[in-house]
């Protein structure tokens, strides 16, 4: 190592002079040269007598004594070999060394033994066997790709082989979206190894999932309520061809950018859409009636089937009151007959008195004045009145009361034997 170390020296002042590493006196120069400074001839000749004492050889200083072929002498064996030896530790060390690398954040770096998968190296200072045992490649795991299919910069710079698709009713729809995908953290090697170039490979399998999706769909729901439906039906299928490929790509996000029908078809499907709503409106119209109009008609519907069933219900139960009445009465008739009738008359003669609008007077009594209950008559003749629906004829109808009419609680009414009054009855019967 002194020997390597004084070899390599830059501040001997033997460089150039013939002095071999001082070995040996330097040369004597011709006069009138100075001390300046050596000539490259002599800096390279004196270089090249180092290199030789290194691996043994003795030079002779610029010597060019006969048979010595410039002072040079064949290295010794074990000279040879340090030097060799030297030599080999060096590029050893270098060659180790470049098996060094360095991953960035964001970043792992797939390790290759002779070619085939080893291993991947995440973020960090790493080391692999240098070339050509192990290589690597680095790979942006966290990089958002992103590609747009049918157009290129902006809406207006169109690519229409992509963009046009067929819809199930064989109408013809503009589809621009952009895709966004990344690489899984474990998708480095299937990126690299599994697919040729698996950047396009994502876009063909885009337009392979959007044109498969749109053709099962209206035109109508494509372009209207169908647009975040689709995307996510092409975000799903895109995953699973990509994932049946082994791409090791994740897609992130697919958005639709615009779908419309193709220029040349604009204004006919503009008139088709307006004629589509007009005809919406008056549907929405028709039915907006019928919800008002329905809802009445059933409960009139209703209200009627409910007062028909109140009618019957009324009618049979008095049918079967009248039933039950009738049968409870035959049976009291049974027992005493006598009785029965005589009931049976005054309950009749009662209901009949009650209705009735006469006066009965007893002409048979002495006395000459006979007071009547105008008030009540009068009273009993607005209530039956009311509940017939007949009006008045000016003078209110007298009605008789259901009971003897008490002194001093009507006006008193004269009464002349053989002739009657306003308000009174002829008198052809007599009351009982």
């Amino acid at each position: 190592m002194p020997r390597i170390i004084k070899l390599f020296n830059l501040n001997d002042p033997g460089w150039g002079r013939g002095n071999n590493n001082g070995s040996e006196p330097p040369p004597k120069r011709p006069q009138g040269n100075g001390d300046g400074p050596p000539d490259l001839d002599e800096v390279w000749r004196d270089f090249n007598n180092r290199i030789g004492s290194l691996f043994g050889r003795k030079g002779g200083g610029g010597n060019n004594r006969p048979g010595n072929r410039g002072g040079m002498t064949p290295p010794s064996p074990r000279g040879a070999r340090i030097g060799l030896g030297v030599i080999a530790l060096v590029a050893a060390g270098i060659w180790l060394a470049s098996g060094f690398y360095i991953v960035q954040e964001g970043q792992v770096a797939v390790v290759t033994q002779f070619g085939k998968y080893k291993s991947t190296s995440q973020a960090g200072f790493q080391w692999r066997m240098p070339y050509p045992i192990q290589s690597h490649e680095m790979v942006n795991v966290s990089q958002l790709r992103t590609f747009e299919v049918g157009f290129r910069g902006g809406a207006r710079n169109k690519v229409l082989p992509e963009a046009l698709m067929l819809t199930t009713d064989e109408n013809i729809v503009d589809m621009q979206f952009v895709v966004q995908y990344r690489l899984r953290a474990d998708g480095a090697p299937d990126y690299l190894f599994m697919t040729r170039d698996p950047d396009e490979s994502v876009r063909q399998a885009s337009e392979t999932a959007m044109r498969e999706v749109v053709g099962k769909q209206s035109m109508d729901f494509v372009l209207y309520e169908g647009r975040t439906t689709v995307a996510t039906q092409v975000q799903t299928l895109m995953q699973q061809i990509l994932d049946r490929y082994q791409t090791g790509v994740q897609v992130s996000t697919v958005a639709i950018q615009n779908v419309q029908p193709p220029e040349q078809v604009q204004a006919a499907f503009d008139d088709a859409v307006k004629a589509g709503q007009d005809r919406e409106r008056q549907i929405n119209e028709g039915q907006a009636y019928a919800n008002q109009v329905v809802p009445l008609a059933s409960g009139q519907a209703s209200r009627m089937t409910e007062q028909a069933e109140g009618y019957k219900a009324k009618v049979v139960g008095d049918a079967q009151g009248n039933t039950s009445r009738f049968t409870s009465i035959l049976g009291e008739y049974e027992k005493s007959p006598q009785v029965m009738r005589q009931r049976m008359y005054l309950e009749s003669m009662q209901e009949i008195f009650t209705r009735a609008s006469k006066v009965m007077v007893d002409t048979k009594s002495n006395n000459n004045m006979l007071y009547l209950p105008l008030d009540k008559i009068m009273h009993l003749a607005a209530q039956d009145a009311s509940k017939s629906g007949v009006a008045g004829s000016g003078s209110p109808t007298l009605a008789p009361p259901a009971q003897s009419p008490a002194r001093g609680s009507a006006a008193p009414v004269p009464q002349s034997s053989g002739s009657s009054n306003s308000n009174t009855l002829p008198r052809d019967r007599t009351s009982r």
